[in-house]
């Protein structure tokens, strides 16, 4: 499983940040009030963007809700796909952090 599909695999209805209207981006889960999915934030940051970086590219959010996306994402990939990876794959994970 790639680190992509660790991120898609996130059960995203228990985070406050996130709605899926059904209709809206296909009923997915969403940044509510916007159209942006949180696993392309999860993704960026996985793949090695920084938080400002990711707030450039998606300017509607603001730094708390990223990191909290972020926060949310690690906390719940853990219980719920870690089983999955390869241990290489489960220390980089577990080795990120979101920096304040």
């Amino acid at each position: 499983m790639s680190e992509l599909d660790a991120a898609s695999a996130i059960d995203w209805t228990a985070c406050e940040l996130i709605e899926q209207v059904p209709g809206k981006v296909s009923g997915r889960p969403i940044v509510r009030g916007t159209r942006i999915m949180p696993d392309g934030i999860v993704n960026s940051y996985d793949m090695g963007e920084s938080i400002d970086e990711i707030h450039e590219d998606w300017p509607s959010l603001t730094v708390a809700q990223i990191k909290r996306l972020i926060e949310f994402a690690r906390a719940h990939r853990g219980q719920t796909v870690s089983r999955f990876l390869l241990p290489a794959t489960r220390r980089f994970f577990m080795s990120r952090t979101v920096k304040s």
